[in-house]
C-alpha cells in the first residue's frame, strides 16, 4: 500500500516549483518502500531534513532522499540516472559506497597514521564532494537511532565518529556537524562524564546567561561611546570540548574558567586593539592568559586576540576579538579548526578547495565545476589500498603492486612474483586505485629482478622501493666478490705453499679498512693474482711478527720487453691497464719497482705531469711468447651451460681461465666475469668474437 507523502512536503520548502516537483517524485519513489517495524537505521528524508539547515542545493536534497539504504532492496529499482539526471545518480552511488564501507577498526584508535589515511581516502575517492556532506548527515541520524544497537555496536559507531568522521567535518569547515558528531558519540563512550557535564551547564545556565548578558550590555555601551561598532554575543561551550580541556588541565568543570566565553567581531585591525583597551581598561584582566595571535598567527594561519578578565562577582569571562576578516577565515575551519586541533600543517589546496564547498553549499544551481575542483585538486598525487588484513598503504599515484609489496616490507618486495587485486590477478605493472584491496603472492626465497629497475618498464613508481631494489643487488654483488675473492686469495696461497695468510697485514698493505673489503677488493679483481704474489714476496713480511708461512721463493720470471732494443730487461705490467701483446706500450721508471709497461692509451700515462713524462722510456714487445691476465665480462640472456659453452670454446683456443664468477639473477639473466690468460690482441679479439656467437649472449667484452 502506498505510503502518504505529504507530512514530508513541508520538510523542503523554498524552492522552485520546478525543484520541488523533482523532490516530490523522489518521495514518491521512497514512499514504494514497503514499511518495515524493525528497521531503525537512518532513512533518506530524514537525512534531507538535517541537510536543509545548510542550504543546500536540489542535487544534494535528492540525493540525500534517494541513497536511503532500503532502496536497494526494492524490485525493480528505479533508474536515477535517467530520472534525475547524471550528478544525483554520482552523488547516489557515492554515498552508497561511503555508507557501505567497512575499513575502520578499533584498532585505527591507537593508530592516528591510519585514521588520517583513511580520513583522505574517502575525501579523495568520493567524486563529488557533496556526497561527504550527505555521508556525514547519515552519521549523524546514525547516532540519534543508536540508543536501539548493542552495547558492543554503539560503541564501534561512536569511537568511529570519533576518529574519522568529526575531523572530516572538522576539515570541511562544517562546525555544526562536527560539534553535533562529537557530542552524540562522546555520549555513547562515556555516559556517565557526559551526563555530570551536561548537568553542571543545565545547573548553572542561567547563572551563565546572567553573566554574560551583564558583560555584553557594559561592553556595548562603552564601545559606543567611543563610537566602535561591533557585533557581541556569548560562545557555546560543547560538552565533548569541555571534557577534553578537563582531561588536559587536569581539573573539574567547577574549576574551569572559560566556560563563560564572549566573541567580540569588529571592522578592523587598528579597532581590535582599540577594543582590547576598553576591556582591559573595564576589568581585572589574567595576564598569563593573554594570547596576541594576530601579531603572532598560530603555525595554521589563525589570527584573534585572546583575553581574561574578571567581573564584579568574580566570574572568569574569556574573551576573544577579531576582524570580519579573521572569523571567516576561522570559521572555514581551513587552518584553525583542522591544522591546529589535528596537528597537521597549514594546505593552501585545502583552503582553496574548502572555499569551493563553502560555495556548493550556500549558492543554489552553482556550477558543477566546483564540485570537480575539489575532487581534482584534493589529494590527487595519492593512492589509498587496503592489505588483505584491512591495514591501510598510502603511495604515490600511479604506484604499482610492488611498490604496494615493498610498503608492507622491503621482503615481501624482494619475494614478491605476482599480486592480485580483490582477488583478480594481475601484472606487477598494474596501476593501482584507491580503495582496492592488494594481497602479494611471493616466493620462499629468492631476490629481485633488473627489469625493475628500469623506469621505462613501468615496475615500480615509488624511489623508495626502487632504493630498496638497488641496495639489494648492491649487496648480493658483495656477496658474490667476498666469495670469489676468498676463493681466489686461498688459491694463490696454496700455489705459493703457504700455510697461513696474515689477512690484517695483507689488508693495511692494500689500504682495505676490514677483512670483507679486502676480500671483496680481489674478488672484483681491484687486486689481481699478480699483486697477492708480489706482496708474499716482500721480504719485511717475513719476520717472525708476520705469520706468513710458504715455501721457497719462485724464480723471477723475465718479461718478454724490450727496453730501447735491449732484451731481458726485469720489467712489470701495469694493473690499471692490464697490457698485452699487440697493444701500444710505453715504460715508466719507477724508483721502488723499476720499469712499468703501461698502454700507451692509458689514463694514467696520459696524465701525467710534466715533471714525470720524463720517467718514461721507450719499449716493444720482445720476441718471446707470454701469457697475460685479461678480464673479461659476459653478459647473456640465459644462464643455462654458459660457463660450460664458454669454457668450452676457450679449451678449444687453448686459453687458460685463472678467474671466474657467475652472478644469476631470477630472471635468469647472467653476467659471467672471467680472467684469462692472452698472449696478444689478436688472440683476445679471436676469443670474444666466438663468445659473442653462442646463444642467448648479450654483450662480450674486455672488462676495463
Amino acid at each position: 500500500m502506498q505510503k502518504n507523502t505529504e507530512p514530508n512536503k513541508g520538510l523542503f520548502s523554498g524552492f522552485s516549483a520546478f525543484d520541488t516537483e523533482q523532490i516530490n517524485r523522489a518521495l514518491a519513489i521512497i514512499a514504494q518502500i514497503p514499511e518495515d517495524p524493525h528497521y531503525f537505521r537512518p532513512k533518506g528524508v530524514e537525512v534531507a531534513a538535517i541537510l536543509m539547515d545548510f542550504n543546500v542545493d536540489l542535487p544534494t536534497i535528492l540525493a540525500a532522499i534517494l541513497s536511503d539504504p532500503r532502496l536497494a532492496l526494492s524490485d525493480p529499482k528505479p533508474d536515477i540516472k535517467e530520472q534525475f539526471g547524471e550528478t544525483v545518480a554520482t552523488l547516489v552511488n557515492d554515498v552508497n559506497w561511503l555508507n557501505k564501507l567497512t575499513v575502520y577498526s578499533l584498532e585505527m584508535t591507537d593508530q592516528p597514521s591510519q585514521t588520517e589515511i583513511l580520513r583522505r581516502m574517502l575525501l579523495s575517492m568520493t567524486q563529488d564532494v557533496r556526497a561527504v556532506l550527505i555521508k556525514l548527515a547519515y552519521r549523524v541520524q546514525r547516532l540519534k537511532v543508536l540508543p536501539r544497537e548493542s552495547y558492543e555496536l554503539r560503541r564501534f559507531i561512536a569511537q568511529e565518529t570519533l576518529d574519522i568522521y568529526a575531523p572530516i567535518a572538522n576539515r570541511m569547515g562544517i562546525h555544526q556537524l562536527k560539534w553535533e558528531l562529537e557530542d552524540m558519540a562522546f555520549r555513547y563512550l562515556k555516559p556517565q562524564s557526559y551526563l555530570r557535564i551536561a548537568k553542571s551547564l543545565t545547573d548553572n545556565r542561567i547563572q551563565r546567561e546572567n553573566c554574560i548578558n551583564k558583560f555584553i550590555a557594559l561592553l556595548q555601551k562603552k564601545l559606543a561611546d567611543e563610537g566602535i561598532s561591533a557585533e557581541i554575543y556569548g560562545r557555546p561551550k560543547h560538552i565533548y570540548s569541555i571534557w577534553k580541556k578537563m582531561r588536559r588541565k587536569q581539573l573539574d568543570i567547577d574549576e574551569l574558567y572559560d566556560l563563560l566565553a564572549v566573541r567580540v567581531i569588529v571592522d578592523n585591525l587598528t579597532t581590535c586593539y582599540a577594543t582590547l583597551g576598553i576591556v582591559h581598561s573595564l576589568w581585572q584582566t589574567v595576564p598569563k592568559e593573554f594570547d596576541d595571535y594576530i601579531a603572532n598567527p598560530k603555525e595554521n594561519g589563525y589570527q584573534s586576540l585572546h583575553t581574561v578578565i574578571i567581573d564584579p562577582d568574580g566570574n572568569r569571562i574569556e574573551v576573544q576579538i577579531r576582524t570580519q576578516q579573521m572569523h571567516d577565515f576561522a570559521e572555514l575551519g581551513v587552518a584553525a579548526h583542522w591544522s591546529y586541533k589535528e596537528g597537521g600543517k597549514h594546505d593552501t589546496a585545502i583552503e582553496k578547495n574548502i572555499a569551493s564547498l563553502r560555495k556548493l553549499l550556500e549558492e543554489k544551481g552553482s556550477d558543477e565545476a566546483l564540485s570537480e575542483n575539489f575532487r581534482s585538486e584534493l589529494f590527487n598525487d595519492r593512492v589509498y589500498v587496503l592489505t588483505p588484513a584491512g591495514k591501510l598503504i598510502d603511495l604515490v599515484k600511479g604506484s604499482t603492486p610492488l611498490d604496494f609489496a615493498y610498503a608492507v616490507h622491503t621482503e615481501v618486495g624482494h619475494r614478491c612474483r605476482g599480486a592480485k587485486i580483490n582477488g583478480r590477478i594481475v601484472p606487477l605493472t598494474y596501476t593501482l586505485k584507491s580503495g582496492e584491496q592488494v594481497k602479494i603472492l611471493t616466493a620462499k626465497e629468492g631476490g629481485p629482478n633488473h627489469n625493475w629497475i628500469d623506469l621505462n618498464l613501468g615496475y615500480l613508481k615509488t624511489s623508495a622501493a626502487i632504493s630498496k631494489v638497488k641496495s639489494w643487488f648492491k649487496n648480493q654483488q658483495q656477496t658474490q666478490n667476498i666469495a670469489t675473492g676468498k676463493a681466489i686469495l686461498d688459491k694463490e696461497s696454496q700455489r705459493l705453499g703457504l700455510k697461513t695468510v696474515n689477512l690484517a697485514e695483507l689488508g693495511k698493505h692494500f689500504n682495505q679498512p676490514d677483512t670483507d673489503k679486502l676480500l671483496e677488493a680481489i674478488g672484483r679483481s681491484d687486486i689481481n693474482s699478480r699483486q697477492l704474489t708480489a706482496f708474499f714476496k716482500i721480504p719485511e713480511l717475513e719476520a717472525p711478527a708476520a705469520p706468513v708461512q710458504r715455501k721457497k721463493p719462485a724464480p723471477e720470471v723475465k718479461s718478454v720487453i724490450s727496453v730501447e732494443g735491449i732484451d731481458n730487461v726485469l720489467t712489470s705490467l701495469a694493473h690499471c691497464c692490464s697490457p698485452i701483446q699487440g697493444n701500444d706500450i710505453i715504460g715508466y721508471i719507477s724508483h721502488k719497482k723499476g720499469i712499468t709497461i703501461h698502454r700507451k692509451d692509458c689514463e694514467n700515462i696520459l696524465h701525467l705531469g710534466p715533471e714525470k713524462q720524463a720517467q718514461l722510456i721507450s719499449v716493444n714487445w720482445g720476441a718471446k711468447k707470454a701469457s697475460y691476465a685479461v678480464p673479461i665480462v659476459i653478459h647473456a640472456f640465459n644462464s643455462q651451460n654458459l660457463l660450460n659453452d664458454v669454457t668450452q670454446i676457450l679449451a678449444q683456443a687453448k686459453i687458460h681461465i685463472s678467474n671466474a664468477a657467475l652472478d644469476t639473477h631470477p630472471d635468469f639473466s647472467a653476467l659471467l666475469n672471467l680472467t684469462i690468460q692472452i698472449e696478444n690482441t689478436d688472440q683476445l679479439s679471436q676469443v670474444l668474437n666466438k663468445i659473442s656467437q653462442l646463444p642467448n649472449i648479450v654483450d662480450v667484452k674486455r672488462k676495463t
